[in-house]
């Protein structure tokens, strides 16, 4: 991720996400914490994203986008919870992020069969790779 307003969008796009159900669980919370502190966001600037409005900032590689898209899935499964909103909303952001609705079914059936939701880096790409061939 270059640059510092791509970085911004990404995470102000996980907010959004994890508010979608009209609550922030302290899992959520944490989840994005550790998100931002990674992508060199100090706590004031963190806090300060909860009151901003998200951009509409296009994600402009695949890989970027597939990473964005299982970070929203991770954020999902974090506070225990699949609500339906969630479910609904990441399925309409990954078509507008142009990811293959097939494949991302895909992975979220894994992620809740997993114990941990959590997949492989591996079989994460060769479902999206599967798509295209």
């Amino acid at each position: 991720m270059a640059t510092f307003e791509e970085k911004r969008s990404l995470l102000l796009e996980l907010i959004a996400f994890a508010t979608v159900d009209g609550k922030l669980h302290p899992r959520e919370y944490e989840f994005l914490r550790i998100v931002a502190v990674e992508l060199g966001f100090n706590t004031a600037d963190f806090q300060a994203l909860f009151h901003e409005e998200l951009p509409e900032l296009p994600i402009r590689s695949e890989f970027m986008r597939i990473q964005q898209f299982y970070r929203l899935a991770l954020l999902m499964h974090c506070d225990g919870v699949l609500h339906d909103k969630e479910l609904a909303a990441i399925q309409q952001i990954a078509i507008k992020m142009g990811l293959n609705p097939h494949a991302t079914k895909r992975i979220l059936k894994l992620m809740e069969k997993s114990p941990f939701s959590i997949i492989e880096s591996e079989v994460l790409l060769n479902i999206f790779q599967e798509q295209h061939n």
